[in-house]
C-alpha cells in the first residue's frame, strides 16, 4: 500500500480519482477510493524510483524559504544604521544618499566594510526597489573596483537576480553553513554539474553569502572560455568571478577571501546522466597546493541538483573539435548534449562539510600524502552526495 493514500483527505482522494478517470468514485467510501487508486497505481520499474507529492511538504517549504529570507533580510539590516545617510558627495556635488554603516560615518560603498569580502546590501536591504540607487552609482562611477575586476554594483544586482533562482526556482537547501569561516581565506571545494550552464557556481556563491554567519563573497573559479566571450567576460569579472589562473587564485585567498573551485573540472561538468552524482578524479591535487601556498583551510561540498537541472544524455567530440576551433585555448574533450533549453526546476540541496585544515607547504614534498588528501576530500563529498541522494523524498 502506498504509504501516502491513508494519510490524505478524502477530498485530495477524489481529486486523485478524477484525474485517474475512476468511475463511481462519488459514491465510494475512503478505503474504497484508496483500494481503486492502489489499483490504478503504475508498477515501479526496478531501475525507477516512484515519488510521491506530498502537497503539505512542499506548502511547509515554502514557508521555511518565506522564513529563511526574511532571517536574511533581517541580518543584512544589521548591518546599517537607516537612521543616518552617508556623507560622502562626488566632486560635481551629488550626495551618495546611501545608508551609512553602523559604527561607522560613511555606506558600505565608501568605506564603512570592506565591501569585497562582505556581500551587504548597499541600500540598506535587497529588493528590485532599490536598483535606481545601484544604477545611480553605477553611472556616476562613485566607487572602485578591486585588481581582479569585482564591481559591488554590479554584483549586488546579480545576487537579487540569483536570489530568486535561489529561493523560488531551486528552492536550495542548506546544510552545514557552521563550517564556513566567518573571516580569513578559505578554499571551497565543490563537486561540479550543469551540462549547460555553470549553475552550481552561482547557487554555491548564494549559499555562502545568504546561510553563512558572515555574509561573505565567494570568488568562484571559472574557465577560459568565460575570459573569451564577449560581454559575458566583462560581466564575470564585475559580478566577483575569478579565472582559472595561479595569479587570480592566489590574490584571492592572499586577500583573506573566500575561493570556490570545481576540481572535477570539465570532465565533471560534461559527465552524461548516467554518471551523475558520480565524482570524477580532482586532477593532480592543484587545488591542495594552491590551500597549503596561502595557508587555507578547504571545506568540501556537496551538491545535488545541479546534475539534473540540464540532463545530459550523451557527449560528442565533434561538438568539442568546433569549440576548440573557435577558442583553441579552451581545454575540452567532450560537449554535453542536452535536450532541455530550459532549467528544470528541481530541489537543490547544499551541504558543506568541515573544513580540513592545512598541514604546511612541507607536507606538498611527499606526493603520495599530496595523493591521499587529494582523494580522502573527494571520497568524502562521494559519500556525502550518496547520502544524500538516498535520502531524498518528494517531487524537486
Amino acid at each position: 500500500m502506498s504509504p501516502d493514500y491513508p494519510q490524505r483527505s478524502k477530498t485530495e482522494l477524489l481529486e486523485l480519482a478524477r484525474n485517474r478517470n475512476i468511475r463511481g468514485r462519488s459514491r465510494m467510501t475512503k478505503a474504497e477510493l484508496i483500494e481503486a487508486l492502489m489499483a490504478t497505481d503504475p508498477e515501479p520499474s526496478e531501475h525507477v524510483t516512484v515519488r510521491t507529492v506530498d502537497r503539505r511538504a512542499l506548502e511547509a517549504g515554502a514557508r521555511q524559504d518565506g522564513a529563511r529570507r526574511k532571517r536574511l533580510d533581517e541580518r543584512l539590516a544589521g548591518y546599517f544604521d537607516s537612521d543616518r545617510r552617508c556623507p560622502w558627495t562626488t566632486i560635481e556635488g551629488y550626495p551618495c544618499g546611501l545608508p551609512a554603516v553602523v559604527k561607522e560615518v560613511t555606506c558600505a560603498l565608501h568605506g564603512g566594510l570592506d565591501i569585497f569580502d562582505l556581500a551587504v546590501p548597499l541600500a540598506g536591504h535587497l529588493g528590485f526597489d532599490t536598483w535606481p540607487a545601484l544604477f545611480r552609482h553605477l553611472v556616476l562611477a562613485t566607487y572602485d573596483t578591486d585588481p581582479l575586476g569585482l564591481d559591488p554594483v554590479v554584483a549586488e544586482i546579480m545576487w537579487h537576480l540569483t536570489n530568486w533562482l535561489y529561493f523560488d526556482y531551486f528552492r536550495v537547501d542548506v546544510e552545514g553553513a557552521e563550517h564556513l569561516p566567518s573571516a580569513g581565506p578559505a578554499l571551497v571545494t565543490a563537486n561540479h554539474g550543469g551540462a549547460a550552464l555553470p549553475y552550481d557556481a552561482f547557487m554555491l556563491s548564494a549559499a555562502v553569502t545568504n546561510e553563512g554567519a558572515v555574509p561573505r563573497r565567494l570568488r568562484v573559479v571559472g574557465t577560459e572560455i568565460f575570459n573569451m566571450l564577449p560581454w559575458i567576460s566583462h560581466l564575470y569579472r564585475k559580478a566577483g568571478g575569478a579565472y582559472a589562473s595561479r595569479v587570480d587564485a592566489d590574490y584571492v585567498l592572499r586577500s583573506g577571501h573566500l575561493l570556490g573551485v570545481f576540481p572535477e573540472g570539465e570532465k565533471g561538468f560534461m559527465k552524461p546522466v548516467w554518471d551523475a552524482y558520480q565524482v570524477q578524479r580532482f586532477g593532480r591535487g592543484g587545488f591542495l597546493s594552491l590551500a597549503e601556498a596561502n595557508a587555507a583551510p578547504i571545506v568540501p561540498v556537496a551538491i545535488v541538483g545541479s546534475e539534473e537541472v540540464h540532463p545530459a544524455v550523451g557527449v560528442s567530440e565533434t561538438l568539442a573539435r568546433a569549440v576548440r576551433f573557435l577558442f583553441p585555448e579552451q581545454r575540452v574533450d567532450q560537449i554535453a548534449v542536452v535536450l532541455n533549453p530550459i532549467p528544470l526546476p528541481v530541489r537543490w540541496r547544499i551541504r558543506f562539510l568541515p573544513a580540513v585544515q592545512p598541514e604546511g607547504v612541507d607536507t606538498l614534498r611527499d606526493p603520495l600524502r599530496t595523493l591521499e588528501r587529494t582523494e580522502q576530500i573527494r571520497h568524502d563529498i562521494q559519500a556525502a552526495l550518496d547520502e544524500m541522494v538516498a535520502g531524498r523524498r518528494g517531487v524537486f
